[in-house]
């Protein structure tokens, strides 16, 4: 009976898109946005928006406390987020305004301070573009720490030793990615301390029993993960293409026990929850300090919704980056 209700889902219509002759997608649903913060006063949290590269349109918005922490009169550093949005890799960015609230959250809860990655979206630009734009934000990370005419609210509030890259859904899949290309890159005196996974969203061509249990989901049907992954992974590429498939052997395999600190946070509610549990184990077996947060009830974007359970997601990822080495 799921498959057949599976079957019945026109996944474009759920995602709210048409594919064009071109490869290309038009969204037929717009976004709602906010805008950045940085002057508005009474706030607790303020932000900006800064370009990352011109010629790929990308860019940032970072996230910072409007009142920074201070001890014996010495402002204390805060730690940094990458945070790579969700939306499927074809939806959403920095200013979408449930992006924007998760980052405000995190910086109220953690104190931290956020850099939420404008990447570039599929099918129009398809993987590994999101990958490399997230190598991106990590250079300019670094460059903000070096050069002397680095943005302020980096050079003078962060604590670049204590990094972290965090994604939600499929941002979760990409700072996973990008955790594992930066095992090659230069970034000192960058440091990552950790990589924060909320609902990591992968995938693989033989179905899980959570796909199969929960295929005719209302939020995440599994047709449209299907139809995720054909838009966003190469051309040619199947399900089981490493960037969605973490359980085959991919070009960053021999590097997996070098990532460092990883949390892992899911509801057994959620379609894509076995999922998340193979990467558990998988990462276990390859010797990395894994924490895994798995709830039984809950189910696929709970976070956005639920107000408690947002606050008790950011309390985890509060003591997660309270237990880096630096904190």
């Amino acid at each position: 009976m799921a498959c057949e209700q599976m079957r019945s889902l026109d996944p474009y219509e759920q995602l709210k898109v048409v594919l064009n002759r071109d490869g290309t997608l038009t969204r037929l649903q717009p976004l709602q946005t906010v805008a950045a913060s940085e002057n508005i006063k009474e706030r607790t949290v303020i932000s900006k928006d800064i370009t990352l590269n011109t010629q790929k349109r990308t860019w940032v918005r970072i996230f910072r406390p409007s009142k920074l922490p201070s001890n014996d009169r010495v402002t204390v550093r805060l730690p940094v987020s990458i945070y790579f949005h969700g939306g499927g890799m074809i939806h959403n960015g920095p200013d979408t305004i449930f992006c924007h609230e998760f980052c405000e959250n995190f910086v109220r809860f953690g104190p931290a301070i956020v850099v939420s990655v404008a990447y570039r979206l599929a099918p129009e630009h398809r993987l590994p573009a999101a990958y490399e734009d997230g190598e991106d934000a990590l250079l300019w990370l670094k460059n903000q720490a070096l050069s002397p005419d680095g943005q302020p609210w980096l050079k003078n509030y962060a604590d670049f030793s204590r990094c972290f890259l965090t994604g939600w859904n499929s941002g979760g899949n990409i700072a996973y990615n990008v955790r594992l290309r930066s095992l090659d890159m230069d970034l000192a005196p960058v440091k990552i301390q950790g990589t924060i996974l909320d609902q990591p969203f992968f995938g693989g061509i033989e179905r899980t029993d959570s796909e199969v249990e929960f295929a005719d989901d209302q939020i995440l049907p599994l047709s449209v993960t299907d139809l995720i992954w054909e838009l966003a992974l190469p051309l040619d590429a199947d399900r089981d293409h490493e960037y969605c498939n973490p359980m085959v052997r991919g070009s960053h395999s021999a590097k997996i026990g070098s990532i460092g600190r990883v949390i892992v946070r899911g509801y057994g509610g959620d379609i894509t929850i076995d999922r998340q549990m193979e990467l558990v184990q998988m990462l276990v077996k390859h010797g990395v300090r894994v924490e895994a947060r798995f709830e039984e009830v809950g189910f696929h974007g709970i976070d956005h919704i639920d107000r408690s359970r947002a606050i008790e997601t950011m309390a985890i990822f509060k003591q997660f980056i309270l237990g880096s080495p630096n904190a």
